[in-house]
């Protein structure tokens, strides 16, 4: 799921829009135009303001839901008053009322996946995965690859954050002082986790508004998987022969899964089945399959507290008692509790604050400007560009709320940009964002910008594959 990257704000595009003197009326307003308007301008810079805070929560280490939200207030208490005084009370309450129902859908969906990978993560899914890669004695170049691999088909089921987190712990830990190996390998795990999201409606919350929003079909999406992995192969080849060839010696220990593992990765795949049924089948929202099958795991995490007894019958509790795989009791709450609640409290603000701006006429205004006097697909590609420096959440959502008139092949190819756009920087994920704090010094924003070219290759070559591939999906 691309889970949110703390950079600069969506403000800038808008200003750029705004000032270009075309001024056009937001559908979801109902000609309600307030662009040239005292009440625009506070809105816009209300949402600038606060996005300034969140691009600087590395230094202010102020959490970033929380200038969002107060900005999402603030902005629809004004829209409130002015909008009373325009007889127009109803229809600003329809509007935030829907902004708020579309939130409560996505932040349900994403709270059961969170739950889930939180669930494997506590059962030592992932530990085990790296213990084991860390102690096969892969060579560098072997590693290289593994890590970048594993992180493509990874994150379409987890988050790119977790996924790059746990590549990252595989290197860190084979690669010790190899600055150099480090630092390629990372930038190659951040390409990898960003361009696997992007082909599955899980992988990415991008996918999942568009998904979610039915502006493509859930199979669909998985037409994206050829230029996904152009646009991860084409930066990984060029970086292979920059990789020290060298074996570096063994290491690491034995880590147990804990018991139902594997039973949790099968009822998470029977709630992605279930989601899908209930959209595809059944016409219903996704998150009310994905909510039940939030359902069956409470059952089994029931069914673990119950026979907790066996967990301390087990003959290798004895060998790994006080290690990462000793028996901890199952309780289902403590991985809900431990889901990124800022991130889903920052989602409600950003959907918000854009919802408001969208009613203010401001999407109107820049989707004449981009998908009418540009074009979709110059306007498409320049999404995934932004998307390296302001966040893909505000950037897709209000592609989503303009709504402009695409085919199912340009929908696609703003989901590609957008989700694989943020590896053209650091800065430009959640991934890299979190691996340059976790390999300080050896992985930074230099380090990545001097192999920017090929990840900008590899950018404009999922375009091109997309364009050829699924050219049956532009008419």
């Amino acid at each position: 799921m691309n889970i949110l990257k703390n950079k600069t704000s969506i403000i800038v595009a808008i200003f750029t829009l705004l000032f270009s003197g075309t001024l056009f009326a937001s559908e979801g307003a109902k000609g309600w135009d307030m662009t040239n308007s005292t009440v625009g301008f506070f809105a816009l810079a209300i949402f600038g303001f606060a996005y300034l805070l969140v691009m600087a929560e590395e230094f202010t280490h102020l959490r970033k839901s929380k200038p969002v939200i107060i900005a999402a207030g603030i902005i629809w208490g004004s829209i409130a008053w002015v909008a009373g005084q325009h007889g127009m009370s109803v229809e600003a309450e329809q509007a935030v009322r829907h902004n708020l129902l579309e939130y409560a859908e996505l932040m349900l969906f994403l709270l059961v996946a969170m739950t889930y990978v939180n669930s494997m993560e506590e059962r030592n899914i992932f530990d085990a995965l790296r213990a084991w890669l860390v102690k096969s004695g892969f060579g560098f170049r072997a590693l290289f690859w593994i890590t970048g691999i594993l992180a493509f088909f990874i994150s379409p089921i987890a988050d790119n954050l977790t996924t790059a987190l746990l590549m990252c712990a595989v290197i860190m830990a084979v690669g010790g002082d190899n600055k150099k190996f480090v630092s390629i390998a990372c930038i190659n795990i951040v390409v990898a986790a960003n361009a696997g999201g992007a082909f599955s409606p899980f992988g990415d919350i991008t996918t999942l508004m568009v998904w979610q929003k039915g502006m493509v079909e859930f199979w669909t999406f998985f037409a994206l998987f050829i230029p996904s992995a152009v646009n991860f192969l084409v930066p990984a080849a060029i970086m292979h022969f920059a990789i020290p060839n060298v074996k570096p010696e063994a290491v690491g220990e034995d880590v147990q899964m804990q018991r139902g593992a594997k039973r949790i990765i099968a009822l998470f795949f029977l709630t992605i089945g279930t989601a899908v049924s209930f959209h595809n089948f059944l016409h219903m929202p996704p998150v009310i399959g994905m909510l039940t099958g939030l359902g069956y795991l409470q059952l089994f995490g029931f069914f673990l507290k119950k026979t907790a007894h066996l967990d301390n019958s087990r003959p290798d509790n004895a060998e790994h008692d006080g290690q990462m795989g000793s028996p901890v009791a199952f309780d289902v709450f403590n991985p809900v509790a431990r889901a990124e609640w800022d991130t889903l409290l920052f989602f409600y603000g950003v959907v918000l604050c854009v919802g408001g701006l969208g009613f203010l006429g401001y999407l109107g205004l820049a989707s004449e400007v981009m998908y009418t006097q540009w074009g979709a697909t110059s306007a498409n590609i320049t999404v995934g560009v932004l998307s390296a420096i302001v966040d893909n959440i505000p950037v897709m959502f209000a592609v989503l709320t303009m709504n402009p008139d695409m085919s199912i092949g340009q929908w696609l190819l703003v989901t590609l940009t957008a989700g694989v756009g943020g590896s053209l920087l650091s800065i430009g994920s959640a991934a890299g964002v979190a691996l340059m704090g976790q390999a300080r010094g050896k992985y930074t924003f230099f380090g990545h910008l001097k192999w920017a070219p090929a990840i900008a290759l590899g950018y404009a070559a999922s375009i091109y594959v997309h364009l050829l591939v699924n050219s049956a999906y532009f008419t």
